[in-house]
């Protein structure tokens, strides 16, 4: 069986840009299945989707291909690259958006007879990486795509400085505090104390907020009933004490 071949965007889905890379991946490799992670990545927000990347991988087979593009620098110098790591590859833009990944090996795409003819400055989602990634999914090695290196572009550690790193759509606050580092004390967000710590939603008062381990692996914010982020006034990227 084919390993699958997943997209994560930000290309949202009222513009013919998810089907198009969908059908140049199945012009190489009509067999693959193709899993959508999400393409609803902030435009350009790099980190979003290194964040949604790494809660998201895990889950899947070996020997699947991901392909990430939130490419702000599309048609500059910015490398295009293949990442293996914990038997899966990575295909995207070398922008940091498989910083939180441990990589294994990075490979420089440079092998253009890969790529569909004429790319287009602005589309390499469609003409560079997705005819890579379906090339892969056919078994050619990553070796053939270009030179090794290591001097990916990485994005500021995802542990440091504390942080709240994603909200999702349930107003759920997910920051960077890994099991350990969070054992019997209590957080300050935007001046409000959360020291309740709840095992499910369930467990906790209406409007109480608490703390709870999420889904994927991380410390979250949540409050029953409605939203942590709206309660707090918090965003991205807000510093937690």
């Amino acid at each position: 069986m084919t390993p699958p071949l997943t997209l994560l965007t930000d290309f949202g889905t009222a513009d013919y840009y998810v089907g198009a890379v969908k059908g140049a991946i199945l012009s190489v490799n009509p067999n693959v299945p193709i899993v959508d992670i999400t393409h609803e990545i902030p435009a350009q927000d790099i980190e979003a989707g290194a964040f949604m990347l790494l809660a998201a991988y895990k889950t899947f087979p070996a020997g699947t291909i991901h392909v990430a593009v939130v490419d702000p620098g599309v048609g500059s110098t910015r490398r295009p690259i293949i990442v293996t790591a914990n038997d899966q590859f990575f295909v995207g833009p070398d922008n940091g958006i498989f910083s939180y990944i441990c990589a294994h090996r990075t490979f420089h795409v440079t092998a253009e007879k890969y790529f569909r003819p004429n790319p287009s400055s602005t589309f390499h989602g469609r003409d560079i990486f997705a005819p890579v990634a379906a090339a892969l999914s056919t078994g050619v090695a990553p070796e053939e795509f270009g030179p090794e290196i290591n001097d990916e572009v990485r994005l500021p550690p995802l542990e440091t400085p504390l942080r709240i790193i994603h909200i999702d759509r349930f107003g759920n606050c997910v920051t960077n505090i890994r099991r350990g580092v969070f054992e019997g004390k209590s957080l300050t967000i935007n001046g409000k104390k959360i020291s309740a710590v709840r095992n499910f939603y369930g467990e906790a008062s209406p409007g109480e907020l608490f703390a709870i381990w999420g889904s994927a692996g991380f410390l979250e914010i949540s409050i029953n009933g409605g939203s942590a982020a709206q309660i707090l006034g918090a965003k991205r990227g807000d510093t937690i004490i």
